[in-house]
């Protein structure tokens, strides 16, 4: 069985525990709403976001934020670069 990381081309460096679909992109992790933000408003042409493992301190996970979150834009072709650091 696939998974959705798979489907969605989700490189393996990148991956977290949840995907969510927005219709145009994927968001790959617990994500901070301000990245969410930052892809609706510039519409890159990518194919999603992705903050890798579940770091503590992100959205719905315990613990303090410990450094600041970087969060990685990919490309339809699985190539990723920094898109935002919070």
């Amino acid at each position: 069985m696939l998974s959705w990381d798979s489907l969605a081309a989700v490189p393996e460096d990148v991956e977290s525990c949840h995907t969510m679909d927005t219709g145009s992109y994927f968001v790959e992790g617990h994500v901070p709403r301000e990245a969410i933000g930052k892809l609706a408003a510039e519409e890159p042409d990518i194919a999603g976001i992705a903050l890798p493992d579940m770091p503590a301190g992100s959205p719905g996970m315990p613990g303090e934020k410990t450094e600041a979150f970087a969060i990685y834009a990919i490309s339809k072709d699985g190539s990723y670069r920094e898109f935002i650091r919070l």
